[in-house]
């Protein structure tokens, strides 16, 4: 016997998996310097309403290329990627006192950044977990604040 709800269950579980599958589909490979400056200028760029999500998307894209430096055992270069992406992280939260477009699907990636940065941090030395912490802190922050706007709209 099928439980009444499972249509409405199913939806929901369709609509956020999405924006998950896209992030994590682009996790298999990082961007290279170019990708990242044309993501930077398209940011720089946008209206108000939609930086919240390109930045949210260069903290991701940035993330991925910490991530592979760190593999690669280019422990400060990852650190010093990561010191990058705190400073989108803050430039997202500058941006959501404007209406943002795409809210939502940005406060999902910037959530699954910081899900993959704490996964991350597992494997990283005590040196390099400074850093990754500060960098989840600050992801985790913003993600609040974008929850609670998305949650206000």
């Amino acid at each position: 016997m099928r439980c009444p709800a499972f249509p409405a269950c199913l939806a929901v579980a369709l609509l956020f998996s999405a924006p998950l599958a896209w992030a994590h589909r682009s996790a298999d490979q990082a961007p290279d310097a170019k990708q990242l400056a044309e993501l930077e200028a398209r940011a720089a760029a946008a209206t108000p309403r939609d930086q919240p999500w390109l930045y949210a998307q260069l903290v991701h894209s940035m993330t991925d290329v910490a991530t592979a430096e760190f593999q690669a055992g280019e422990d400060q270069q990852a650190e010093s990627t990561l010191r990058q992406a705190q400073g989108y992280a803050g430039r997202i939260r500058v941006s959501l006192l404007h209406d943002a477009k795409r809210l939502q699907k940005a406060e999902i990636l910037v959530r699954h950044t910081a899900f993959r940065l704490r996964q991350l941090m597992g494997g990283a030395s005590l040196r390099d977990r400074p850093t990754l912490e500060a960098t989840i802190r600050q992801l985790n922050q913003v993600q609040a604040e974008m929850l609670n706007q998305v949650l206000v709209q």
